[in-house]
């Protein structure tokens, strides 16, 4: 699997789970950067969930 990263709107690079935070709704999660709270796509939010550093 090939690793996600994501430039969020303030400039972050989002590259793991510790740089989003989850907002589980009744139906889905949603993802938002831990910097700003701007919202992340879905798919990037689920891909950088189960990324961790090494």
């Amino acid at each position: 699997m090939s690793r996600a990263t994501y430039r969020c709107a303030c400039g972050a690079l989002l590259e793991y789970k510790q740089d989003i935070e989850s907002d589980r709704g009744a139906t889905s999660r949603t993802w938002r950067c831990k910097d700003c709270a701007t919202p992340v796509p879905g798919m990037i939010g689920e891909k950088l969930s189960h990324q961790h550093p090494s």
